[in-house]
């Protein structure tokens, strides 16, 4: 089986709340994705999607997902798709750096690996572990009493984790960490997400002064030293998230005890190949996992979901389910939440048919 051809179509997908907002006054209001489709001689296709959270939060922009694969994908012609590790290798030959742009291409390339198989491909990621796993919802930064009041609403939805955008000025941050605390319940979980938005004198001022809140601190900081000073001032559980980037990364943090639970995002490491060495290594070293990606569709949440139901429970601390958050559909066959849950297809492959007339023509083919 080769790759005959790579198509890329830009979707744009409006938020449902109109929009999105965390540290340093960044905000989105529609997300410009990029489905990626990769065809092959036997006539079996996949897809894939990578859609950065804006050019001003990881090193990717929307336009940077088409541009790469237009110098990536001639390279690819040719190749089998299902032998991945062995089209990683050419992928990282070909185009230095720039993991995002490979991302689509890989999933799409697994989306095939689970047709020719016949299997889900929670399946090939390891097998499925129980019935469904858990979501988390992103709560938008705003003022502390509107943050609050939308606790509330999200747990009707069956949400009982909740990560609260953070990373603003300090003393409203402390606000909004006691207000959201006071509306949880039993079971449920917080997270205070400052995208890496403090500077190291103001995280310590909030952990010193949530220190007995039940809370967990993910990415308070922009570098990695600067989180793990933090991390040394404080007993909250500690997530690392942007810092995470590759294994390298992921074995330091482990070495220096800088984090209790990580976050990895699907395109930030490059695709499912390399987020699952990663998810692998976090299972053995007994590293509690958030499993996403930067934003996305239907097709990338169904990519969440087969990665989170074939990792432990145990270590699946939580995901989410981006299709929810936006208000347009791209593909049939995606995960739905139910009661705060969502399962992986059980179908081949990703389980999902992309709705072309939403996606309409390709801007981009590579033949």
């Amino acid at each position: 089986m080769k790759i005959t051809r790579i198509a890329v179509y830009r979707v744009e997908l409006p938020l449902s709340e109109g929009s999105y907002k965390w540290s340093g006054g960044k905000s989105v209001n529609v997300f410009d994705s990029s489905i990626v489709r990769v065809e092959t001689d036997a006539g079996i296709v996949g897809h894939g999607e990578v859609c950065p959270l804006g050019p001003f939060y990881l090193p990717a922009y929307a336009g940077g997902v088409r541009a790469g694969i237009a110098e990536l994908g001639p390279h690819l012609l040719g190749w089998d798709p299902t032998e991945l590790g062995a089209l990683n290798r050419r992928m990282d030959s070909a185009l230095k750096g720039h993991p995002y742009v490979k991302s689509g291409i890989d999933i799409a390339c697994w989306d095939i690996l689970g047709q020719v198989a016949g299997l889900p491909v929670c399946t090939l990621l390891g097998g499925r572990f129980g019935d469904d796993v858990v979501l988390y919802r992103a709560i938008s930064q705003e003022s502390p009493e509107e943050m609050a009041a939308k606790v509330a609403g999200y747990r009707a939805q069956g949400y009982r984790r909740f990560q609260l955008k953070v990373g603003g000025d300090p003393d409203v941050d402390i606000d909004r960490i006691k207000a959201v605390a006071a509306e949880l319940k039993a079971g449920d979980r917080l997270v205070a997400d400052a995208n890496t938005g403090w500077l190291p004198h103001e995280a310590a001022r909030v952990v010193r002064a949530v220190r007995d809140i039940d809370v967990y601190i993910e990415q308070p900081c922009a570098s990695y030293e600067e989180c793990l000073s933090i991390r040394r001032r404080t007993d909250h559980p500690f997530i690392l998230d942007e810092n995470i980037d590759s294994l390298d990364m992921l074995l330091r943090g482990h070495a220096d005890g800088a984090m209790d639970l990580v976050n990895l995002k699907i395109s930030k490491l490059g695709g499912l190949t390399k987020t699952r060495q990663a998810r692998d290594l976090c299972v053995s070293l007994g590293i509690a996992m958030t499993l996403e990606d930067s934003w996305g569709g239907d097709i990338t949440t169904a990519v969440i979901a087969h990665l989170a139901h074939s990792t432990p429970k145990e270590l699946l601390f939580t995901c989410t389910d981006f299709n929810s958050y936006v208000t347009v559909s791209t593909a049939d066959g995606a995960p739905k939440r139910v009661h705060g849950r969502m399962a992986a297809s059980t179908q081949p492959g990703l389980g999902i048919s992309p709705r072309f007339e939403v996606l309409g023509k390709p801007v981009l083919v590579v033949e």
